[in-house]
């Protein structure tokens, strides 16, 4: 199919697509790698009346250091870039694994970091393994009247952002401008896997985990979250827990990949039962958070 008619709108910087966004006389959607939302308006499934397409914007698509020293990544990032640029690989190891888990090349060649985290899809890899990194979101409008300068900006923790499948805290008007990840701290250890059908299909299930261990070999933080294992994109919070505290020795290791799958809450579909994605929400917890460990211990 062909999607249905729309204005188009391809601003040059942010406060151009800010008060495009802002103009409500139209139904507007922003557009940025368009790996989600083309699909959705070829099948009908979204039918905006003008599309702001945020490509052009240089601002948005910078991989930079913060004073803070958080890695900060704006919002047309792209996956591909992700897999290959060094700050990443220094600031978010666990980011460049799981970047080449999605999808195929094509896709990672357009796909974005912003895009993927406000579509909120609980079968995307990135907000699982963003979550997992303890991320928080930049987003910013058109600034109202009473509002001092050209746009007005806040900034949420990333678990305050998904409210449901496919549903955000993002508000009419709204960009996701950039997503930032803490450095990683001494002591600490990531891992990323997933099981899929095919290469590059949407996982049956996947599993990032992060464990920061203490000078004795103790877990002093940890962080699980699922992709595929809940209608939103989570933390299982529970099952990082029964780490914390304690040695991740093998016997820990299982006990709390048993709690991850006893808590998680997959669905069934065509191509795999529940129990099945339990099944491997367990197998894989154990994997992820063993290689975690041993990295931390390096």
């Amino acid at each position: 199919m062909k999607p249905p008619r729309f204005d188009y709108v391809a601003p040059v910087d942010l406060d151009e697509a800010l008060e495009v966004l802002a103009d409500d006389s139209l139904e507007t959607r922003p557009l940025a790698g368009g790996q989600s939302l083309v699909p959705m308006l070829n099948f009908r499934l979204a039918a905006p009346e003008r599309l702001v397409d945020l490509n052009r914007i240089a601002e948005l698509a910078r991989v930079e250091r913060t004073e803070d020293g958080w890695l900060r990544l704006g919002a047309m990032t792209r996956h591909s870039t992700l897999e290959r640029d060094p700050l990443v690989a220094e600031g978010a190891a666990l980011l460049a694994e799981a970047a080449r888990f999605i999808a195929h090349p094509q896709i990672r060649s357009r796909g974005t970091v912003g895009g993927s985290v406000a579509h909120a899809d609980p079968a995307a890899e990135l907000p699982a393994v963003l979550l997992t990194l303890g991320a928080r979101v930049h987003i910013a409008r058109c600034a109202r009247e009473g509002e001092t300068g050209p746009r007005a900006e806040r900034t949420l923790d990333l678990r305050e952002l998904f409210l449901g499948p496919f549903f955000t805290a993002l508000e009419p008007g709204e960009i996701l401008t950039a997503v930032e990840v803490p450095a990683p701290g001494p002591g600490e250890g990531s891992a990323f896997d997933e099981v899929a059908r095919r290469r590059g299909d949407y996982a049956l299930a996947g599993v990032a985990a992060r464990i920061r261990l203490d000078d004795a070999g103790v877990c002093r933080d940890a962080a699980i979250s699922l992709v595929n294992g809940g209608a939103t994109p989570c933390l299982m919070e529970e099952a990082a827990d029964s780490l914390v505290g304690a040695e991740p020795t093998p016997h820990a290791i299982a006990a709390a990949a048993r709690v991850c799958a006893g808590t998680a809450d997959p669905a069934a579909d065509m191509h795999a039962s529940e129990a099945y994605r339990r099944h491997l929400v367990r197998v894989l917890t154990r994997r992820v958070l063993s290689r975690a460990a041993a990295r931390a211990r390096a």
